[in-house]
């Protein structure tokens, strides 16, 4: 480890929803509110920072986000004393912490925003995922357009940041609708928007629907009419469209996923949670914590997968992520950190690429010109 503090986010996963949304495969379970642990569940996130102590010597804390899951159902006491918990844990921290907490609509209003600002929160990211209230039913949604709107106000009254989840891509959905979303939820004061498509994941309700043919899902071409409308109505905004997925005003890009798709070292603690911490250049470690959350909270296992990763899957990951946003991989810093330069072995690969207009080389950046993210995952899959 270098003499100087290595920057490295928290990610704490909070696996209870109030319901399973059909188009989720993310590790939660649906809980009744009167049957969460609060706090037994903060008691095991703290005795896992306790347990990897030694591996956050010498590590800055860059960034807190709790996701699920819905922290926003976590009582905010049990939230605070493991945020608490967390910076105590580090040497030291970033004087702007950014704390991230993943809300629900229908688990937020200005008296929870108001305990988790007092708790250190200092932005929310909030799933609206559409202002259609046929949309909303749709997807399995428990708020309604009001309702949404109201978590919005309640949040940017109390939170001094706070970002919007969308999705676009449900069947009927017009290029009208989504630029009203969009004029509409920035009317309301957020500053940041994640904007996804909506993705039929194998494991869900939505796949079993969809594998019998019991689901209509927009084309191809219709996805990408809505992804090319979304990026003008934010470029009128005058925001950033910094990630495929993330636009956001001055000043408000999300510090921990950037931080994450740079390649930045990361702690995951809760069940199903994810980590991947450096050991020097070419090394790192990656684990996912056991997922059934009454077995990780009675810490009979923590970990369930761990893997080493050497030079070529962190620059493999590094192109992965880093060519996803707006500025793409920085070369020399994937360099240092995977100990062997990212062009050695896909010279050709990557001079190919730059002659068809794929790929920039700007400096020590390489990245996709944005004319060309809907084809992202090719280029990305011809370099290897």
């Amino acid at each position: 480890m270098s003499s100087e503090p290595t920057e490295t986010s928290v990610y704490v996963h909070f696996p209870w929803c109030a319901r399973k949304c059909p188009y989720c495969d993310f590790a939660t379970e649906p809980i009744r509110a009167d049957a969460l642990p609060h706090d037994a569940y903060a008691d095991a996130l703290l005795r896992e920072l306790d347990a990897r102590a030694e591996a956050l010597e010498g590590r800055r804390l860059k960034s807190v986000f709790f996701g699920g899951g819905t922290p926003s159902l976590w009582a905010t006491n049990a939230l605070r004393r493991t945020l608490e918990g967390i910076r105590e844990a580090f040497e030291e921290a970033t004087e702007d912490l950014e704390v991230t907490v993943e809300c629900n609509p229908s688990s937020l209003d200005r008296t929870r925003a108001s305990h988790l600002r007092q708790a250190g929160v200092n932005r929310l990211s909030i799933g609206v995922q559409s202002l259609s209230d046929p949309h909303l039913r749709f997807l399995g949604r428990l708020h309604d357009r009001d309702r949404a709107l109201g978590a919005l106000d309640d949040a940017t009254k109390e939170i001094p940041r706070v970002s919007a989840d969308l999705m676009f891509g449900m069947p009927g959905q017009t290029i009208g609708q989504l630029a009203e979303d969009i004029s509409t939820i920035a009317e309301t004061g957020v500053r940041h928007v994640s904007a996804y498509a909506l993705t039929i994941e194998e494991k869900t309700m939505f796949g079993s629907l969809h594998r019998a043919g019991k689901l209509r899902v927009a084309p191809e071409a219709r996805y990408a009419e809505l992804f090319e409308h979304a990026e003008r109505c934010f470029t009128d905004l005058g925001w950033t469209h910094y990630e495929v997925s993330n636009y956001a005003a001055d000043g408000e890009l999300s510090r921990h996923n950037l931080h994450y798709w740079r390649g930045g070292a990361y702690l995951g603690l809760g069940a199903a949670a994810v980590g991947c911490l450096d050991h020097g250049p070419g090394r790192a470690e990656r684990w996912r914590n056991e997922p059934n959350p009454q077995r990780y909270m009675r810490q009979q296992t923590l970990e369930v997968e761990a893997e080493e990763l050497g030079p070529d899957e962190i620059i493999r990951e590094a192109l992965m992520l880093g060519l996803r946003t707006e500025d793409g991989t920085n070369l020399v810093a994937t360099k240092q950190r995977a100990g062997r330069d990212p062009r050695e072995g896909r010279e050709h690969e990557i001079e190919r690429a730059i002659q068809r207009g794929n790929l920039v080389l700007d400096g020590d950046w390489l990245r996709v010109p944005m004319d060309r993210w809907l084809k992202l995952d090719g280029i990305v899959r011809d370099l290897f």
